[in-house]
């Protein structure tokens, strides 16, 4: 039996407890997330694979991701946001070790399917857990510690997954499955579940949802957040050592300031930005994203790299937790899930078109790549200023 755990917004003053066990899951789970960054070099040094094997196991994983997020979404309206969490941790971590000791290519390719089906899985549930239980003031806040956590966690397992790789990468695997457990224990224990009780349209699919042509919009301007913010890992790093001439050392102490800033700046602002008008905020930020990624066009050593570095993160930090506050505030409570379900799955489909674009116009050259990216990135600032009178009159944010 279902129930509504949540608080009375109104009674709210700081996020509740149950919130900081999700976010203590949260970071525990990406203090753990070894396997992903290290997968094509496993498979081709440890498995004895081709690169072109590597790339159509990265593909399988892609198309997994791709129906990750629908499926997850409606699970967790119909079955429950804690259900749906911790099975989904559970599951993960029970490929990750089948994963590890599996050699046969067929099994290999196979498991990265379902793997892609289940790493994010927990997204749309840990979204509308933090929409139920904390007040809509508080929400921004909320997402931006989260954001902070997932860095947070990234950056230290990045460092880890390097030392463990050179004792043998199946510590990879038993790493990254032994963190998901301890976030579905976290959850299951100390989160309640929060999922409303029966409504008529909680069985339905996605309908609704698309028929609410503002939460459409705003996925069309995620899709471009997405498209420009991914480039960072897809096409940054082979412009900049294949084209700018950086080595591997310099990029990667340029890249490290993201992280710094975050890690620094981040949690200072999200609850002060969740003050101000969000539209607005989230326009400001995407703007600023867009001038730092097309003033990469420029960047030819570690310093002017640094500096777009520098100005890309003060746009990333500025739009931490806007985007899943006003998902949040136009989903109703019964179809949360799907709501979120649909805003990741905006992110999973820029993860597939970010690298094939970004590719194409890097051969073209610095300029074509960079200033596309940035007027994609000042598209997006203008449509979700665009937006905004819509979004504020259904949300009053």
């Amino acid at each position: 039996m279902t129930t509504t755990a949540a608080a009375p917004a109104q009674e709210q003053r700081k996020l509740p407890r149950p919130f900081w066990a999700l976010w203590a899951g949260t970071l525990v789970n990406r203090l753990g997330t070894m396997v992903m960054p290290f997968t094509g070099v496993y498979l081709t040094q440890a498995r004895g694979f081709s690169v072109a094997v590597a790339g159509l196991a990265m593909t399988l994983f892609g198309v997994g991701s791709l129906i990750s997020q629908l499926v997850a979404g409606l699970l967790t309206d119909r079955i429950g946001r804690r259900v749906t969490l911790s099975g989904s941790m559970v599951a993960t971590a029970a490929v990750m070790l089948a994963l590890g000791y599996s050699s046969g290519l067929a099994t290999i390719l196979a498991g990265m399917f379902v793997l892609g089906l289940l790493i994010d899985a927990y997204r749309p549930a840990s979204s509308a857990l933090v929409a139920d239980l904390v007040a809509p003031s508080l929400r921004p806040k909320a997402f931006g510690l989260l954001f902070w956590a997932i860095n947070l966690g990234y950056a230290v397992a990045m460092v880890a997954g390097g030392w463990l790789a050179h004792l043998g990468f199946s510590w990879l695997f038993f790493a990254d499955a032994v963190t998901c457990v301890v976030f579905a224990a976290l959850v299951w224990r100390a989160v309640p579940e929060t999922r409303p009780l029966h409504d008529e349209t909680a069985t339905g699919g996605f309908g609704a949802v698309l028929r609410d042509r503002t939460m459409v919009a705003f996925t069309v301007i995620t899709f471009g957040q997405a498209l420009v913010y991914l480039q960072t890992v897809t096409m940054l790093p082979v412009a900049m050592t294949d084209v700018a001439g950086l080595d591997t050392r310099e990029f990667g102490m340029a890249m490290a300031l993201n992280g710094i800033l975050i890690v620094a700046f981040q949690p200072l602002v999200s609850g002060w930005l969740g003050r101000y008008d969000l539209p607005r905020v989230m326009a400001l930020g995407l703007a600023v994203m867009a001038a730092g990624f097309a003033a990469t066009a420029y960047a030819t050593t570690a310093a002017h790299l640094a500096l777009t570095v520098a100005l890309w993160t003060t746009g990333e930090i500025i739009t931490a937790g806007i985007g899943g506050t006003i998902v949040a505030a136009l989903a109703p409570a019964h179809l949360r899930g799907r709501y979120s379900g649909l805003f990741g799955f905006a992110w999973a489909v820029a993860s597939v078109v970010a690298p094939l674009a970004g590719s194409r116009l890097l051969t073209v050259s610095m300029g074509a790549l960079w200033f596309t990216v940035g007027a994609v990135g000042l598209l997006t600032a203008a449509g979700m200023l665009a937006l905004g009178p819509a979004v504020r009159r259904r949300t009053a944010l």
